[in-house]
């Protein structure tokens, strides 16, 4: 009898440590699959913090009038240039690039301002068109970090300064180029014009500035 009790509680002793063993193993397997979900999550944020940088289409934008489109997107393109310039004439310790900032939000606000004009006078109460697809537009915003512009004033910031609105005048060149083959109204051709011929003035002049100050 107590050879069979023996036997009954060794038995069962080595079913609970079995199942304490099992619980035990299963442990890190939780962890990793928190640290899985933790890696999921981590990634999601990821991702809407990249889509938050990125540019809505107003709705039906695509279906609106070309020249709308380019209005209104211009228009927005524009004063992303004017906000992200503005800390720089504050914070920069270069007369140059102070001037240079100074120069591309007086410019662009200017245009901003005749483009309005424009939009009251031949679009009227239509809804805004603002298209974040048209060519160039998207691309501007690509490595756009505004963040790196809260540093204090500096090498590293007009550097950084520098290689932002290049990025960003590119993709203006890009839509003012599209804007010379389908825009309708020659206002728009001719402003399209001009904003190609100075844009890639001032990236040249971006160009040089990173280029000697690199070295």
């Amino acid at each position: 009898m107590k050879k069979i009790l023996l036997i009954a509680f060794t038995s069962l002793f080595a079913v609970g440590f079995t199942a304490c063993q099992s619980s035990e193993t299963a442990q890190p397997s939780n962890s990793a699959t928190e640290a899985n979900q933790n890696s999921a999550a981590e990634e999601v944020m990821v991702m809407k913090n990249r889509k938050g940088l990125m540019k809505e289409s107003s709705p039906d934008a695509a279906n609106a009038p070309y020249d709308l489109q380019f209005l209104d997107t211009m228009i927005e393109h524009h004063q992303d240039a004017v906000n992200m310039t503005q800390p720089i004439v504050e914070k920069t310790n270069n007369a140059e690039v102070k001037a240079f900032a100074e120069k591309i939000i007086a410019d662009q606000n200017k245009e901003i301002t005749q483009m309005k004009n424009w939009r009251e006078k031949w679009f009227a109460g239509k809804p805004t068109a603002m298209n974040a697809e048209m060519p160039g537009m998207m691309d501007s915003m690509m490595g756009m970090n505004t963040k790196k512009l809260q540093a204090p004033g500096g090498m590293l910031l007009d550097l950084r300064f520098l290689a932002m609105m290049t990025h960003h005048h590119q993709g203006a060149i890009t839509m003012s180029k599209e804007a010379l083959n389908k825009a309708e109204h020659a206002e728009i051709k001719k402003l399209a014009s001009q904003i190609i011929k100075a844009q890639e003035a001032e990236i040249k002049q971006m160009q040089g500035w990173k280029t000697a100050w690199s070295q």
